[in-house]
């Protein structure tokens, strides 16, 4: 048996940069498109909470259609990325696109006339349940792309990067639209945005990966990535991230009503998410020496540590130098999650892994909005601060509790090799 070991100072042991990342042939054809059709995924909540508060006047309300829908698009987000691993992403975007287009008009037709609540919800199930999953389909076409290559930890970390840009610019936008023009603008611009975008990224079918009902010429087996131990543990932890984004959407609005300054909210979560931003670009850009298990539990450790004070801030510049730093905490944790994913998951689950993870995220922010507009109804928009702080307690030790499932799948033809400190994986040749 002959080895190779890549030894710490060789080119081949240090991490691949973004632009050699973003020189791999035809990334552009679905980054470009993909960016702008996930725009929609982050003025979504924050869109109908604006709207349905502004006609009801309760946040608990709002929050609860909200939920509605994040609770819808946790069910459904896996099925369909089950399906587009089966029968190609096209196939699952192009009327999925067009149903949640005409869902979410319809939900700002009824809460503009006043509907009933359970008008409300009946319109928010589908609203949900058909969100495109377009950072999952990009991370697949990614995956596809560089299976085993040193740079899918570099593409993950640029993946959350864009995701956090996009939550810098999507709930600053609905918020300025919903206060500056409209209660309905930033709902209306959701809709508009997830049709253009949506199509133009389900006509990119070059880059997507091949169906597995057609490998060859012959189906291939598919596995349920749930019936993966790691998945379902990493589920539970991107459920308190989830917690962090809802509790956060809800108490931030509500705080910067109740001292009388609403128009800031925007501005304090596009904060809150670009410091997200700045740690996903910093950490894709470290060799890493830590296990992405261990970085994992350190990530989401210093992410409850800093939950921990928000209730007890009262103070806009204190608020949103808080919220930077959950940002820079929270990027670590989604990072490590998503890479993990391509080293526990076969290549044909890979879509459907991610939407698990996306649809964790969404029922985690789905039960925290729920929870935090009872709280900012019931007591203050302090007490909606409490959410963020009890979601990721209970998921770090969830998370700590199964933290031996998150070892990678065995490959057969990787072993761990250990030169000046650092664990590198060392391809063997077999003679």
């Amino acid at each position: 048996m002959a080895s190779t070991v890549n030894q710490p100072d060789s080119p081949a042991t240090k991490r691949p940069g973004y632009g050699q990342l973003l020189r791999t042939p035809r990334a552009w054809t679905f980054l470009l498109p993909g960016f702008a059709a996930r725009q929609p995924f982050a003025m979504l909540t924050i869109g109908i909470v604006l709207l349905v508060q502004n006609t009801t006047g309760s946040y608990g309300t709002a929050g609860a259609v909200a939920a509605v829908t994040g609770v819808s698009m946790a069910v459904f987000a896996p099925q369909n990325g089950k399906l587009a691993d089966r029968f190609g992403q096209s196939a699952v975007l192009l009327p999925g696109v067009l149903v949640h287009t005409a869902s979410v008009v319809l939900l700002t037709v009824l809460a503009l006339s006043h509907a009933p609540m359970w008008a409300l919800f009946a319109a928010a199930v589908p609203a949900g349940a058909s969100v495109p999953q377009i950072g999952p389909m990009v991370r697949a076409r990614w995956a596809a792309k560089l299976d085993g290559s040193p740079l899918m930890t570099t593409a993950a970390a640029f993946e959350s990067v864009t995701d956090e840009f996009t939550f810098v610019i999507g709930p600053v936008l609905a918020t300025a639209l919903c206060t500056g023009v409209h209660p309905a603008a930033g709902l209306i611009a959701e809709a508009t945005l997830t049709l253009v975008g949506g199509l133009f990224f389900a006509a990119q079918r070059s880059t997507a990966p091949a169906p597995n009902r057609a490998v060859d010429g012959v189906r291939a087996k598919h596995t349920s990535a749930l019936t993966i131990p790691g998945v379902r543990a990493l589920a539970v932890a991107f459920l308190g991230i989830g917690a962090v984004f809802g509790g956060m959407q809800v108490g931030l609005t509500s705080f910067t009503e109740e001292i009388g300054r609403q128009g800031i909210a925007g501005l304090l979560y596009g904060t809150f998410a670009a410091g997200n931003m700045l740690a996903g670009v910093v950490c894709g850009a470290i060799a890493w020496r830590r296990s992405p298990q261990g970085r994992l539990l350190i990530a989401y450790a210093a992410l409850a540590l800093a939950c921990s004070a928000l209730w007890a801030v009262h103070s806009v510049p204190l608020l949103g130098a808080l919220g930077l730093l959950i940002g820079l905490c929270i990027a670590p944790a989604l990072i490590t999650g998503y890479t993990l994913v391509e080293s526990l998951v076969p290549a044909t689950s890979r879509t459907e892994a991610f939407t698990w993870l996306t649809g964790s995220v969404a029922l985690g922010q789905a039960i925290a909005v729920t929870a935090a507009g009872q709280l900012a109804d019931r007591v203050s928009a302090s007490a909606a601060f409490v959410v963020p702080l009890a979601g990721t307690a209970l998921a770090l030790a969830v998370l700590v509790a199964l933290r031996k499932r998150l070892k990678p799948r065995s490959e057969g033809r990787i072993v761990q090799a250990s030169a000046r400190g650092m664990s590198h994986r060392v391809p063997v040749t077999v003679d």
